[in-house]
């Protein structure tokens, strides 16, 4: 893999971890303070969801199809605060990001528009500007990691609570974690908490991560007929693999043969 460029010449983690970019067979990757990718960008096709989790983050929309607000904890390379400006042309986004040195990157190197009157991305503590700013958002995504793992101001059940008083009454939380975690079960169980148990766990199809989407009230549409139908048209809309996102559905969470129990 290819060193493309260094922002800083000295590793570190933490909320201003070194950034480097890297590139290897046409993807060029983010990293933070450590080899571990944390987000890839086909140089051809710079709005394609390469990783296998941000493409299963976008799981929400089998429950939460227009949002409106979008709030994004964590910019990294920018992979999904793009996909979310090509294809949902009605949402105004906020993306927060702490380092200042990744917002340099992103939009240097991966891609990620200037600010207009449906994108903005702040230089800020997502944890602390979350719990300033209720009822914010009907959607907030979450992928908040340096170099080694998930930052800890953003897994505390002080900021779920503070995410589940930012979305309206419909709204939803989707976060990112690392399903081998030593925390994981922890993690999950703090969000259960502070959404009442409306919890859903998507793996996604790259071994790993484990997508977490936590909702306000319980969805409308949970039986496997209606999600599937509702899959095929994401499919032909989108071209993710939604259908696949349904199914794996069947591993981590409580259900019957007609539906998921949430």
């Amino acid at each position: 893999m290819n060193l493309l460029s260094k922002l800083n010449g000295r590793r570190r983690r933490g909320p201003e971890a070194s950034v480097e970019v890297s590139e290897k067979d046409g993807i060029r990757y983010l990293h933070l303070g450590s080899d571990t990718i944390q987000s890839g960008m086909r140089i051809t096709d710079p709005d394609e969801l390469v990783l296998a989790y941000t493409r299963t983050m976008m799981s929400f929309l089998l429950f939460a199809p227009r949002p409106q607000r979008i709030v994004c904890v964590g910019l990294g390379g920018g992979s999904v605060s793009k996909w979310l400006y090509r294809h949902l042309p009605q949402a105004r986004q906020t993306v927060l990001e702490h380092n200042a040195r990744v917002i340099v990157a992103a939009r240097q190197y991966f891609g990620v528009p200037p600010d207009d009157t449906r994108f903005q991305v702040l230089r800020a503590d997502g944890a602390q500007w979350i719990a300033e700013h209720p009822n914010c958002a009907d959607l907030i995504l979450v992928d908040g990691y340096d170099g080694e793992s998930q930052v800890a101001e953003l897994a505390t059940l002080e900021f779920y609570r503070a995410a589940a008083r930012a979305l309206d009454r419909d709204g939803a939380l989707v976060v990112n974690l690392w399903g081998s975690d030593r925390h994981f079960n922890e993690y999950l169980l703090r969000i259960e908490t502070a959404f009442m148990g409306r919890v859903l766990c998507v793996p996604a199809l790259q071994k790993g991560n484990i997508i977490v989407l936590a909702f306000r009230r319980r969805p409308a549409q949970t039986s496997w007929d209606a999600l599937l139908v509702r899959a095929r048209a994401l499919e032909k809309l989108y071209g993710l693999e939604f259908a696949r996102f349904v199914e794996v559905m069947k591993r981590l969470n409580p259900h019957t043969e007609r539906g998921l129990l949430i």
